[in-house]
């Protein structure tokens, strides 16, 4: 397994090796050691590779990950996993600003808290958050899945599309356009395959209440302009 010790090696010379890897490539597991908050740290990874980071990152960790497993052993800066295409992203602790923001697919595993506008334009990423989230989250959120157990923040799926959020605390506020939905079979369903997949066990999907969008911004109408 590769090392890349980042208090005596160059970043670059770590996302240059991971952006060689192809098929049939020799390594497939790295592990990152003193990270000391690095930005960028194991972006556009496009291989199935996994990156074992020890410690605490900056902004835009994983940033267009595709196909890579990456586990953040610390906590991360604003945007990561941003636009996300496939793979897992794990941080072991918290998340900053707009986690997951425009990811288009895979799996966002955040084991803390995440602060505001988690999942911001998301396309279809799974995220998943064992704790709380900050306001304005899931803003603009076009597809895919938002899973909280904790609690959420003000203007929770503000301007939201077709993205199915689920919270099992409390919401302080939903944003425009975003309202609560009849949690129905498949939902459950769909709760239960997140939540293993992400490794949590001790909170049961009957515990979420689901929300989503009310379809009325989809086209303009005098009556809701004050929320344009």
């Amino acid at each position: 397994m590769p090392v890349f010790d980042l208090s005596q090696t160059p970043l670059r010379d770590l996302n240059s090796a991971l952006h060689k890897l192809g098929a049939g490539a020799n390594d497939t597991a790295f592990e990152v050691v003193n990270p000391r908050g690095h930005h960028a740290v194991a972006v556009g990874i496009d291989a199935p590779v996994t990156v074992e980071v020890r410690g605490s990152v900056g902004y835009y960790c994983a940033g267009m990950n595709d196909g890579g497993t990456v586990t953040v052993h610390g906590s991360a800066g604003p945007g990561v996993a941003e636009n996300m295409m496939s793979g897992t992203v794990i941080i072991e602790g918290d998340a900053s600003q707009y986690a997951g923001a425009t990811g288009r697919g895979g799996l966002l595993v955040i084991k803390g808290n995440a602060a505001s506008r988690c999942g911001i334009s998301m396309k279809g990423i799974d995220i998943v958050v064992k704790g709380s989230i900050g306001h304005m989250s899931a803003f603009m959120g076009q597809s895919g899945h938002l899973v909280v157990c904790g609690d959420a923040g003000e203007a929770l799926g503000d301007s939201i599309y077709e993205a199915k959020l689920f919270v099992r605390g409390t919401v302080k506020s939903l944003g425009a356009d975003c309202i609560e939905k009849e949690m129905r079979p498949e939902h459950l369903e769909k709760l239960t395959e997140l939540l293993g997949k992400a490794g949590i066990s001790d909170v049961k999907p009957e515990e979420f209440k689901r929300y989503g969008s009310a379809r009325k911004l989809y086209n303009f109408n005098i009556d809701n302009a004050d929320a344009y």
